[in-house]
């Protein structure tokens, strides 16, 4: 299977990439020639990997019968110093709350989307270290 995907110069640093028929508009700060119309790409790298795990373990929640009330994905990436500036390592914090959610199963559907289904975790995780933690959180 293969994939194809479009990015268009707009001018100046924007890129314009069309992704499943949605336009994302990448650009880059004012200070280095961008107008901050759009994310930074490698700052996309981490949105992916947040919503590559994050629909899985939502999907495997389910099966599971188990339906938090808020879940959110924090993810802090340490960036190397020299050039070309990559990630070194990333840290996902998996924020819960909800009723009677156990701890065993969230960890359970964390590690099935970390190790076996999501497909960014195992690209990433041939380039640096992939870490997690799981907060439940008090409902307000």
């Amino acid at each position: 299977m293969k994939q194809t995907l479009n990015t268009s110069w707009n001018g100046n640093m924007q890129f314009d990439a069309l992704v499943s028929g949605h336009h994302v508009i990448m650009d880059a700060r004012a200070e280095v020639g961008g107008q901050d119309a759009g994310p930074r790409p490698k700052e996309l790298m981490l949105a992916s990997l947040a919503g590559c795990t994050g629909m899985d373990v939502i999907s495997i929640l389910k099966k599971m019968r188990v339906e938090p009330k808020t879940f959110n994905i924090r993810i802090e990436a340490e960036v190397t110093e020299e050039h070309p500036k990559h990630y070194s390592g990333m840290h996902l914090i998996y924020e819960f709350s909800g009723d009677g959610l156990e701890e065993e199963k969230l960890r359970k559907a964390i590690e099935l989307s970390q190790d076996r289904y999501c497909g960014v975790s195992a690209v990433y995780r041939k380039a640096m270290p992939l870490t997690f933690e799981i907060r439940i959180l008090e409902q307000e």
